[in-house]
């Protein structure tokens, strides 16, 4: 996976009124989660904040990052757990980020890539792809910056589902009934097939 360094600050004031301040101030309230747990065993979130500009980077973007987070001099090494946005705006509200650790796995949703030539699109058909992520269970160095997945053999009315795929050092999270790409008929390919049948009966 790759790595994003991100400078941030401890915040001592929680709640709505220190939150909304800082916003204007350009700053995104930001909760770590790791291995820390309180006396009923729930988790326990060490507050900061990052400057809006900082977690963009991080954000806005279709890969996946391990990101180093710069606390006021403590290091901590981190995954993107869930974010909120603005309705509107689509302007980052608050993100949560999860810890991790080398020899400890973790799931998170990696980019699916497609190569090759479908045979089904040589036939007429048209590629679909159906999820963009699909979750991966491991240490995070274990983990790549994207799924590679042969379509070439891939006929016209045929899927590729999750259970049909595997990983070198990687778990699948994902439910394995679940299509991952499939190459769909077109106009064009129906009526070369119809005219395949007619010649055929000839």
């Amino acid at each position: 996976m790759k790595e994003i360094n991100v400078k941030a600050q401890n915040r001592e004031a929680v709640g709505k009124k220190a939150s909304k301040l800082l916003r204007k101030e350009g700053m995104v309230p930001c909760n770590l989660y790791g291995e820390k747990k309180d006396e009923n065993g729930l988790p326990v979130a060490l507050s900061f904040a990052a400057s809006a500009a900082e977690l963009r980077k991080a954000v806005y973007t279709p890969h996946v990052f391990v990101v180093n987070l710069d606390i006021e001099g403590q290091a901590h090494k981190a995954i993107i757990k869930e974010l909120q946005f603005h309705p509107t705006t689509d302007a980052l509200l608050h993100a949560d980020f999860f810890e991790v650790s080398e020899d400890k796995a973790i799931t998170v949703g990696i980019p699916v890539k497609l190569n090759g030539l479908a045979q089904g699109v040589r036939d007429g058909g048209k590629l679909n792809l159906s999820i963009r992520k699909i979750n991966v269970t491991a240490p995070y160095k274990q983990i790549p910056e994207v799924l590679n997945i042969d379509v070439t053999e891939l006929q016209l009315g045929k899927a590729i589902k999750v259970g049909q795929l595997s990983f070198d050092g990687l778990q699948i999270a994902t439910s394995p009934e679940v299509i991952v790409c499939s190459v769909k008929a077109t106009r064009a390919s129906r009526s070369a097939a119809a005219a395949a049948d007619g010649e055929a009966a000839q």
